[in-house]
């Protein structure tokens, strides 16, 4: 009997960080030559051990840490994160606007099954976020690209011509992944004008705003009394405290929509993680200089991307900041097939372009992805040791 299968799903490309993981199974390296992994961007070090020990105080003391919670996450957790952005960014977030959802994807899938259904629109900018692409064929949702400019910052004028009648939302994703760009607060001020004028939701993730570069709000969204009609705020818990395998994210929009989106959250999985919730606010309660030095040592890391990337010469830096370089490669040869050669000739493994843009797109075959996030200076030191080498045929104009 052949297998029964949506044909949304079936037609969703694989998980592009498994599929890049899959190089690997060939490949040998040695103890003097070890594998330079810079495919994902999550943290491998475990949280800091005043966590851990926080972490399993809740689990011997809290009883309720073992049992269902709020669907729309632990009161005191949402309350936390409400205050903190109303301080943050100057404006007025109320803890009946946040739910904490199983971590940041969760987070966008139930902010777009509230929006969008099959045959709606929404807008990515690309290079995208493959698994935001994925949850939109999944869900039978038409992406329309929207092909970032200079810098790789998208233009709103350029995306207010790519609305249609069946448009639902845009998207926007700063500091961005996979490009690193800091969206401007002028950009983001004309994206919420324009989803506003155009009655369209915009849909922003700041998953990385621990680690922007600049000092003070990056934008002035929530400023607007009536923020809650247009837009809606996805972050990670993830990336910050090092919590990935406890899932904790978090979604800031209009209670009328949590209203909405608790009905995804209790069919999906009844209530986020209790113990990563408790960790969570356990973190923002006390670990602000602990990540402010976390932040110091990710913007390091970028300084030494940009300070090393002439050792590439013919290679194009095109975005740097939070977790990503995106840059452009000057060989005759498809990013798809560049990085699995890169496995076995250099023992890195990174991602290409291809998996950030669409198939008609032939950017995304120059391109690729370097996650640093988890290589240090020194690391970074030798990742360009052994690019700097590689000989392949160059491509006219590369």
């Amino acid at each position: 009997m052949p297998l029964i299968l949506n044909s949304d799903m079936a037609g969703t490309f694989p998980p592009p960080v498994m599929e890049a993981r899959r190089w690997l199974a060939q490949a040998s390296f040695s103890q003097d030559r070890p594998l330079i992994n810079v495919s994902q961007a999550a943290p491998v070090a475990p949280p800091p051990e005043a966590m851990r020990a926080a972490m399993a105080e809740t689990i011997m003391h809290t009883p309720q840490a073992h049992l269902y919670g709020p669907v729309l996450g632990l009161p005191e957790l949402r309350a936390e994160v409400a205050g903190r952005w109303s301080a943050a960014y100057g404006g007025n977030v109320a803890p009946e606007q946040v739910a904490i959802t199983s971590g940041c994807n969760q987070a966008f899938a139930a902010a777009i099954a509230t929006i969008a259904g099959k045959g709606d629109e929404v807008i990515l900018p690309t290079p995208w976020y493959f698994n935001h692409k994925m949850w939109l064929d999944m869900s039978g949702i038409t992406t329309v690209p929207l092909r970032a400019g200079d810098g790789l910052i998208p233009d709103a004028a350029a995306c207010a011509a790519l609305i249609t009648p069946r448009t639902k939302a845009i998207v926007l994703v700063t500091p961005n992944n996979p490009g690193g760009a800091e969206y401007p607060a002028e950009t983001l001020r004309a994206f919420g004008e324009l989803a506003r004028s155009r009655g369209v939701t915009l849909i922003l993730d700041e998953t990385y705003r621990d680690f922007d570069s600049r000092s003070g709000a990056p934008h002035d969204l929530f400023t607007d009394p009536d923020w809650d009609e247009v837009l809606i705020q996805l972050y990670s818990f993830s990336k910050a405290y090092r919590l990935t395998g406890h899932r904790v994210g978090a979604l800031t929009a209009s209670a009328a929509r949590l209203a909405q989106v608790e009905k995804f959250l209790d069919t999906v999985t009844i209530c986020p993680n209790q113990l990563g919730q408790y960790a969570a606010l356990w973190g923002m309660q006390n670990l602000d200089e602990w990540l402010a030095g976390e932040r110091d040592e990710i913007l390091d890391r970028r300084a030494a991307i940009e300070e090393g990337f002439a050792r590439l010469p013919g290679w194009k830096l095109l975005g740097c900041g939070a977790y990503f370089a995106y840059v452009e490669h000057p060989f005759d040869i498809a990013s798809d097939a560049l990085a699995q050669r890169l496995v076995h000739d250099a023992g890195v493994l990174l991602l290409p372009g291809t998996m950030f843009t669409p198939e008609n797109d032939p950017s995304g075959k120059h391109q690729l992805r370097i996650a640093f996030a988890n290589v240090d200076r020194a690391g970074i030191g030798q990742l360009y040791d052994r690019l700097a080498p590689l000989a392949f045929e160059r491509r006219k104009g590369g």
